[in-house]
């Protein structure tokens, strides 16, 4: 397992995990598209958090059951738990060290459908 160091642009939010980044996606919704996310899911027991909750801000909308972490400082969101997986923690590739997002294939997911396409990507009817 590749270990991965990431977080926001001044350094106050740090987190590393391990994983091999093949793929990731980027989401049409309202909030990925502004925030430019580049998503990559990594279990909860792969991912570290090296930052006190005292020291990140959480943004909730909609059904609040994704919890979008940011840094109060520089406005940086380098992950958030998902709503789709809330067992997992979705990490912001642009927000990780040393990733060229050139060398991994990288999905669309119609975010603006959100319960149709999540339900077609669980293969669902």
């Amino acid at each position: 397992m590749t270990h991965h160091r990431g977080g926001c642009h001044c350094g106050r939010i740090a987190f590393r995990f391990t994983g091999e980044i093949e793929a990731a996606e980027v989401c049409n919704c309202s909030i990925c598209h502004m925030k430019a996310y580049v998503h990559y899911y990594v279990p909860r027991d792969r991912f570290e958090l090296q930052t006190p909750e005292a020291d990140y801000s959480i943004y909730q909308f909609n059904t609040r059951v994704a919890r979008h972490h940011f840094c109060p400082v520089c406005g940086v969101a380098p992950f958030y738990v998902p709503r789709s997986d809330p067992d997992e923690i979705d990490v912001n590739l642009r927000c990780v060290e040393g990733i060229d997002l050139d060398a991994i294939t990288i999905t669309t997911f119609d975010g603006r459908h959100w319960e149709e396409a999540h339900r077609r990507n669980r293969g669902g009817s």
